[in-house]
């Protein structure tokens, strides 16, 4: 059985890896890909277009469908302004907790994981293990995304996949999707003593944040009653404003930075079809009028869809048996696992940490959940070989 000192040195291995998703995740995932290859697994990298990320996707036991996948993501937020007590890129040991960064989201689990393959690797697995460890789960799950399009393309089925997000190892079966935008606006610039002889970008962005906000309370009575998470209805809120140049120029240019967290795929819908007549029938109309190369520009930043609670799910009933839980939960932030259920794969949550300590300086993980996420591990070994 894989031992808590070798997850802990592996971890601590991890976390020298600044993986901010700036930055290129390489050297972690060729250190994975060594420890992976060192007990014979089947190896494949799929790198991004920049070629500075990659995805592992590695694989012990027989090859075809109906695999089970152990997921987590490689990249982590940054530490700019934040006050820590040691060097974040250092794991630091003490009252049996681990400091860094990315121990408990989601390091932790993937040390967890590659303390254990060599005792999934001397097994005779009767159906395979997939480890997949991805690039940018914090800026959009960009490579969760790459890797479920490969699965597709190599035409590989697996039938479960566990991703390791921190949850207190509690079962987590339903989270909402997170959409990410930035919509630009430009205007016409012109001084401010003659306002109807330039298009002001900040004016046309107020009325669209306004239109977004009635649209935010229409997701209100969307909600229904049933619904389990807290707020029960799709949000949506405006992150970020920026816009104009001085006080006394008409605003050429102005950018609005919004999100929303849809409970549906449905209210997804509602919302973008809505806003986008909003700009096609009313404001890029106005703006064009004044001078035809004003327009309106939506980028796409990311758009994760949510996990959704299945009445029959493979993945759950897994990791039920694993951990001797009933309850499965559903929570507000968002993962990957969306994307592997959008796959056809059965999905849960489940892993080592507190989502309370993610993110925040002095970031932590305890060792009692580290060896909690290895007894899960073990336990698996036993329906592995059935």
């Amino acid at each position: 059985m894989a031992t808590l000192a070798r997850a802990r040195d592996i971890l601590a291995e991890l976390v020298a890896f600044p993986t901010i998703s700036a930055d290129s995740n390489l050297e972690l995932i060729a250190y994975a890909t060594e420890l992976m290859s060192e007990v014979g697994a089947r190896i494949s990298i799929m790198r991004d277009e920049s070629g500075t990320k990659a995805n592992l996707f590695a694989t012990l036991g027989p090859e075809g469908d109906g695999g089970i996948v152990l997921s987590g993501h490689s990249d982590v937020v940054p530490v700019v302004g934040q006050n820590w007590s040691s060097d974040p890129f250092v794991l630091r040991e003490a009252d049996g907790r681990l400091y860094g960064r990315g121990t408990c989201d989601m390091k932790g689990f993937i040390a967890c994981c590659l303390a254990k393959a060599p005792d999934f690797a001397a097994l005779e697995l009767k159906r395979p293990l997939h480890f997949a460890f991805t690039y940018d789960e914090e800026v959009g799950c960009l490579g969760a995304r790459t890797l479920v399009s490969e699965l597709e393309r190599m035409d590989l089925r697996p039938s479960a996949a566990i991703i390791g997000e921190p949850t207190l190892m509690r079962i987590i079966e339903g989270h909402k999707g997170c959409y990410e935008y930035t919509t630009e606006f430009r205007g016409r610039a012109g001084h401010a003593s003659d306002p109807d002889r330039g298009v002001n970008a900040i004016e046309y962005a107020v009325r669209y944040i306004s239109r977004l906000m009635a649209l935010s309370e229409e997701l209100k009575e969307r909600a229904a009653k049933s619904n389990r998470f807290s707020p029960p209805w799709t949000t949506l809120q405006v992150g970020r404003f920026d816009g104009g140049s001085a006080r006394n120029v008409i605003a050429s240019h102005a950018s609005v930075e919004w999100e929303m967290r849809p409970v549906a795929d449905a209210d997804a819908a509602f919302v973008k079809n809505n806003i986008q007549a909003y700009v096609d029938e009313v404001l890029r109309p106005a703006m064009q009028a004044v001078h035809a190369e004003a327009d309106i520009v939506t980028q796409v930043i990311g758009e994760v869809e949510g996990l959704e609670p299945a009445a029959q799910s493979e993945a759950r009933r897994i990791v039920s048996e694993l951990t001797g839980l009933s309850e499965a939960e559903v929570v507000a932030f968002g993962t990957e696992a969306g994307l592997f259920q959008t796959a056809g794969i059965s999905a849960v949550i489940c892993g080592p940490g507190s989502i309370e300590q993610a993110h925040k300086p002095d970031e932590f993980i305890s060792l009692e959940q580290l060896d909690a996420c290895l007894g899960m591990l073990e336990r698996l070994s036993a329906q592995l070989v059935r």
